[in-house]
């Protein structure tokens, strides 16, 4: 295997029609991330929200190697941001590393305005950068969809 890492730097950033707390609460409570985070059934979901906590989010295709995302938060404060390193892993191979900034500032009419910037080392080829901007841009549509059904 030709080993070698690709270090990337990428920002998404949406607006919500809901407040700071209430997009900040579905990054918080365990049910919620689980409904929009998580690929879907068959996936196992574990959150422990607080500075030096845990998640740990695994799953995969049918037949496919076991996928797990594992997360440290780093910093925590309250409705404005969140700063974590994680790890995403096929079985026992390392795939990336990356530290992860979301941003909760105030909004036109009462919403929020999101800006989630990562940084990562993507390693040896196993994941491309543009797969994981995709990936979490997709996140980010689900939390939409969160915030919609949650009224």
């Amino acid at each position: 295997m030709n080993r070698h890492v690709t270090h990337a730097t990428f920002s998404l950033e949406r607006s919500y029609l809901a407040p700071p707390a209430k997009v900040f609460a579905a990054w918080a409570d365990p049910a919620a991330k689980a409904r929009w985070f998580t690929p879907g059934p068959g996936s196992g979901h574990q959150l422990d929200f607080r500075v030096g906590g845990r998640e740990v989010a695994a799953g995969g295709p049918e037949g496919g190697p076991l996928m797990t995302f594992e997360t440290l938060y780093r910093d925590i404060v309250p409705d404005q941001r969140i700063v974590y390193t994680s790890t995403l892993s096929a079985e026992t191979d390392l795939m990336t590393v990356s530290l992860t900034t979301v941003e909760f500032t105030p909004g036109e009419d009462g919403g929020t305005r999101l800006v989630l910037t990562e940084q990562g080392a993507y390693l040896d080829g196993r994941e491309e950068p543009a797969w994981r901007e995709q990936g979490i841009a997709d996140q980010l549509e689900a939390l939409a969809a969160e915030l919609k059904a949650d009224g």
